[in-house]
C-alpha cells in the first residue's frame, strides 16, 4: 500500500496517511487538500487528543488554525492504531474540541 506521508507524532508513534485515505479526504472534505500541511502539524504538535469511545484503537487530533476564514476552526485528524502504527481515517474542520 503506498502513502501520502509518513510522520513521528507528539507521542512517538508512526502515523501515515495512506493514498486511499487521502482520496476519502479529497471526495468528502475538498477544502483539506489544501491543507496537508497543517495535518502533518496537527499530528506532530496537536493543541489537544481525545479518544473515541466507540473503539479503543482510535484518537482524535485536534489543533486550532486561527487563519481560517469561517465558523469551524479546529481541524480534526483521526488515526486508528494497528500494530504500532497509525493511520489517518480521515481529516476535517470541527467547531470545538469533542
Amino acid at each position: 500500500m503506498e502513502n501520502e506521508f509518513e510522520v513521528i507524532d507528539k507521542t512517538g508513534k508512526k502515523i501515515y496517511l495512506p493514498k486511499r485515505s487521502w482520496a476519502h479526504i479529497a471526495k468528502k472534505h475538498p477544502i483539506m487538500l489544501k491543507y496537508i500541511e497543517e495535518i502533518k502539524s496537527t499530528l506532530k504538535n496537536p493543541t489537544e487528543i481525545t479518544d473515541y469511545s466507540l473503539d479503543e484503537n482510535v484518537r482524535y487530533y485536534y489543533q486550532y488554525i486561527k487563519s481560517k476564514e469561517q465558523p469551524y476552526k479546529y481541524l480534526v485528524v483521526v488515526v486508528k492504531y494497528l500494530n504500532g502504527k497509525g493511520f489517518i481515517i480521515t481529516s476535517y474542520f470541527e467547531k470545538r474540541i469533542k
